[in-house]
């Protein structure tokens, strides 16, 4: 069991003003939970659970949780060792074995947590000596409480759309095989069953129940090398996801499958953008003649672009074509920080702006899907760039998401970028940006254009 090194973590003082922030109670701290090498999870009573907002810990409290969500995975991280809170001796300590079975390691536990919630602070751990990475997930903090796990998270989006509750097996076997009698030639419908069948994609179970939003995967190449790409990975210690898709749909393959869902599906959404491609603006030739035939074909259903918004001609010609609405993929609206992170290999961060003026110009939708990292999403310099990018640009909604990447890793790239500053907490920053723009929509899923309903 050790002390936290004041050369990793905050001096003594620091932590005690920390405490003081906190007004710690003890009656009110989760317990700390820990994993032994055979996967069990377990509860360490005398210790409380801690959390991390970027290098600064904080004890997790039943005020500032949530009981953890249906769908939501707890993990272990191996060759870590878990940060916890020592009430005895009222100081955070790193535990290098099991307090109780010293003979025996232990290893921390985080969440996975379900679509439509945000991290308030991530699993708390020490990596000395570690290089690697942790494989392409988001490691919430977790502590365990009256009734059961509890996640430092918060609800940001309560619609059901990637509930798996809703999504039975049976059913979506039953659209499957619709769509194949109905379009045996349609290779992106194709791909789509192997999105829903193999690797469970939410989004594609969705086109095959008939229901919310449709993907459209297109692209095979990106003009980005993001750092955590779930579709390729190009250095050898990290691992994709998923598959990227292999070829590039005709715009006839795109609007047939887009008809299908858009007549059949009320507020129905269809979405270039998908974990399983590159980004979509690469596939232009094929998506721009796509979104006019459906608009030849119809004005009903929201046709959406999920993109890094790296070109904006392009952009601009879709949005005249008949798009609808566009997502921005952003861990950071200053630009040192959004580069380190994207790696553009032909565009740059004053690209993405100018594709968000073109679409707001044009009367479109923007949001931003904002990549959340606590510690560095919520700390002072990124919460007045962020005021200042949304006063300047008028985007209209913010897409809260977990970055899926290690967040000890992730956070130490960020620094040597630039000292992000203190940590104000994720439902600060959420209330300061509401205040500033009350008008402006915090969420998770990309909503639909109002229109009539089908029936």
């Amino acid at each position: 069991m050790w002390a936290i090194s004041a050369r990793t973590f905050p001096s003594n003082e620091r932590k005690d003003d920390m405490r003081r922030t906190q007004n710690i109670k003890t009656g009110n701290i989760l317990t700390a939970v820990g994993a032994a090498e055979n996967g069990e999870i377990f509860d360490l009573e005398g210790y409380g659970a801690a959390g991390m907002s970027g290098e600064t810990p904080f004890v997790l409290e039943t005020a500032d949780t949530v009981p953890m969500p249906h769908g939501s995975e707890l993990m272990l991280l191996p060759q870590r060792r878990p940060l916890v809170y020592n009430l005895a001796e009222n100081r955070f300590e790193i535990l290098k074995k099991n307090p109780f079975a010293p003979k025996e390691a232990i290893f921390p536990v985080a969440v996975f947590n379900s679509p439509g919630y945000v991290n308030r602070h991530f699993c708390a751990y020490d990596d000395t000596g570690l290089t690697a990475p942790l494989p392409l997930f988001a490691y919430g903090a977790v502590g365990f409480g009256k009734g059961g796990f509890r996640s430092s998270a918060l609800l940001v989006d309560a619609e059901p759309r990637q509930d798996l509750r809703l999504m039975p097996q049976k059913k979506i076997l039953k659209g499957v095989k619709e769509m194949q009698k109905k379009y045996p030639g349609n290779r992106l419908m194709r791909h789509l069953e192997s999105c829903a069948l193999r690797y469970g994609c939410p989004a594609g179970k969705n086109f095959f129940l008939k229901r919310y939003e449709a993907p459209l995967p297109t692209s095979r190449v990106c003009n980005a090398d993001c750092l955590g790409c779930i579709s390729l990975q190009t250095t050898g210690n990290l691992s994709a996801c998923q598959e990227r898709i292999s070829f590039t749909p005709t715009p006839e393959e795109i609007a047939e499958l887009s008809l299908e869902h858009i007549s059949t599906v009320d507020q129905a959404i269809v979405s270039f953008g998908q974990g399983c491609e590159g980004d979509p603006l690469m596939a232009f030739a094929a998506i721009e003649p796509a979104v006019r035939l459906i608009r030849e074909k119809t004005d009903r259903g929201t046709i959406n672009l999920n993109t890094n918004a790296g070109l904006p001609d392009k952009v601009e010609a879709l949005c005249r074509a008949g798009m609808d609405s566009m997502r921005v993929s952003l861990n950071s609206v200053r630009e040192n920080c959004y580069t380190a992170y994207f790696r553009p290999r032909s565009y740059t961060f004053s690209d993405v702006l100018k594709s968000i003026r073109a679409a707001k110009g044009l009367g479109k939708f923007v949001s931003v899907n904002y990549l959340n990292c606590p510690g560095f999403t919520d700390s002072e310099k990124e919460t007045a760039a962020f005021l200042e990018f949304a006063g300047t640009t008028g985007i209209d909604m913010i897409q809260w998401r977990n970055l899926n990447f290690d967040p000890n890793h992730y956070f130490r790239i960020m620094k040597a970028v630039e000292d992000p500053g203190r940590p104000l907490g994720m439902g600060a920053v959420m209330k300061r940006i509401s205040e500033r723009f009350p008008n402006l929509i915090h969420g998770y899923f990309n909503p639909p254009k109002k229109e009539r309903s089908l029936g």
